[in-house]
């Protein structure tokens, strides 16, 4: 897994219509040695119906679409605000990407990795007991669950709180491989026993 020090993570939410996707939010935060350091949220005008299950996942309103900036000007202003750090997400290629990229904001250069990806790679050795690869059961596995998931915003913070975890357990997993080493290499040593008496 690439360790990424500073980089943004991203979100979008949209309303499907007729089988057209309509941004109504992108959010993004900036983390840095783990901490996040800057954020970055505007809903996106619309003036398509919400669906009500869209409301009811999301939360976002008709009223908070109606009054946001027009997907350009909320569009350039994420792409300032990323700047040219790296960019993760969550299962970003299946759907927020293609979206933004519609709406003339490529992220493909800038993209280094994927949550989910990484996710997948651990299913079988390192995410034992997880009920399924959503953002917030991944979340709630490593306890970095938000409250208000499905906002744009709450779900770019667990995307990065998950991804520092990942680090954290590969960090450990490689110390306690190192401490194995050197009890082993000790275990050759018949006087290994007898060092905690000089």
């Amino acid at each position: 897994m690439e360790k990424l020090e500073k980089y943004v993570a991203f979100d979008v939410e949209f309303n499907t219509v007729d089988e057209v996707e309509h941004l109504i939010q992108i959010s993004a935060v900036t983390f840095e040695n783990g901490v996040e350091i800057a954020a970055f949220d505007s809903f996106v005008y619309s003036d398509i119906p919400l669906n009500s299950f869209v409301v009811g996942l999301t939360g976002i309103t008709q009223e908070k679409v109606l009054t946001a900036p027009k997907a350009s000007v909320a569009l350039a202003e994420l792409k300032d605000f990323i700047g040219d750090l790296p960019v993760i997400g969550y299962n970003s290629h299946q759907s927020d990407l293609p979206i933004l990229l519609e709406n003339g904001l490529d992220l493909s250069k800038a993209y280094r990795l994927d949550v989910y990806d990484i996710a997948d790679s651990m299913r079988d050795n390192k995410l034992h007991g997880i009920k399924n690869f959503q953002l917030k059961s991944l979340a709630e596995f490593f306890g970095v669950a938000e409250k208000n998931a499905h906002n744009a915003l709450a779900d770019a913070r667990m995307t990065a709180k998950i991804y520092e975890a990942m680090k954290d357990t590969q960090d450990a997993e490689a110390l306690l491989v190192k401490q194995n080493e050197k009890i082993d290499a000790d275990d050759d040593n018949p006087f290994a026993s007898l060092s905690g008496l000089f």
